[in-house]
């Protein structure tokens, strides 16, 4: 059996920094027993390349770290990896108290905003459960929502805290949401990755291939993943640029609006962007998750003085 190592890539606050503890999470959660095979090193492992594990990986792992006790999607639709979403969310802490001069801000003071919750709501289940956060959470598939209100009644700890608004408008994203009365300390998003239907296809199949090490014509993807989860017209690049045009319509509403970037080349005309929409500061945080590199970018359009403003009148409470 080999010893374990730590996944020092992830944010030093990271549950899931240990490799998984599958003795544990069968007791947690006993469905994924079955799935849970000893691998070629000797290790406790399940196949990443099947759905039906990650899916249940997923249940075991909300469950015995998050007391997310039910939580299900419709074949189909996207399930995330719970690591990497847990570190983007404490990188959005880190980035809080960064801005409250390393100030502790408790729960509901926060109010984040999550654009294309998906038929998961896992930003807001998850953000919820760590740090107490209140989310807003969008998405324009009114299935998605069903799946995700779905998600909430089975776990009422936290739908108090999470609130579902549907977007009409597939061509908009900030616009027709935040209302004049709303003020939001975050916003996260995961923008769809590729630009075709083909592109998404054609990226299905090297994540099986990479995963499994078998090519495959057939699409399913371990991860799942509708139409507008996965693709749009411009891709990941035009998605933030709208939203990065969109943003300057809320600029004393929200603190810090943020996208996560997938591919480091699109960075470039990110920066561009936002120089034209004249933010006041931006930045990227790097992150990680074993061979696979990711970031986010966050930018605000508060001067100094509002900043200061903001965190008296808000976080100060």
């Amino acid at each position: 059996m080999s010893t374990k190592a730590l996944k020092t890539e992830l944010h030093s606050k990271n549950a899931h920094r240990d490799r998984y503890d599958f003795p544990t999470l069968i007791i947690a959660s006993p469905s994924i027993g079955s799935f849970v095979n000893e691998n070629k090193y000797g290790d406790l492992s399940i196949d990443f390349s099947d759905p039906k594990a990650v899916k249940e990986l997923n249940r075991a792992l909300l469950n015995h770290y998050y007391s997310i006790k039910i939580w299900d999607i419709p074949a189909g639709y996207l399930c995330p990896p719970i690591p990497g979403r847990v570190d983007y969310l404490h990188y959005l802490q880190d980035l809080i108290l960064e801005s409250n001069q390393g100030k502790e801000i408790y729960g509901k003071n926060i109010s984040v905003l999550d654009i294309g919750t998906g038929a998961n709501c896992i930003y807001p289940l998850l953000g919820s459960s760590i740090f107490g956060w209140k989310f807003t959470a969008t998405d324009v598939d009114e299935k998605a929502l069903e799946a995700a209100r779905a998600n909430l009644t089975s776990n009422p700890k936290f739908a108090l805290q999470i609130e579902l608004r549907h977007q009409s408008q597939t061509s908009k994203i900030f616009n027709d949401i935040i209302t004049q009365s709303d003020y939001f300390d975050l916003t996260l998003c995961n923008p769809p990755f590729h630009t075709s239907i083909e592109a998404a296809a054609e990226g299905s199949q090297r994540k099986i291939k990479n995963l499994s090490g078998k090519a495959s014509k057939n699409t399913t993807l371990n991860f799942g993943g509708q139409s507008n989860e996965l693709w749009c017209q411009g891709g990941e690049l035009g998605f933030i640029r709208k939203m990065i045009k969109e943003s300057q319509n809320f600029k004393h509403q929200v603190f810090w609006f943020t996208s996560l970037v997938s591919k480091k080349e699109n960075l470039k005309s990110i920066y561009q962007a936002l120089t034209g929409v004249g933010v006041s500061n931006y930045k990227i945080i790097e992150m990680a998750q074993g061979n696979k590199q990711s970031r986010f970018v966050a930018w605000t359009f508060l001067n100094s003085n509002q900043k200061e403003t903001w965190s008296k009148m808000r976080w100060a409470k």
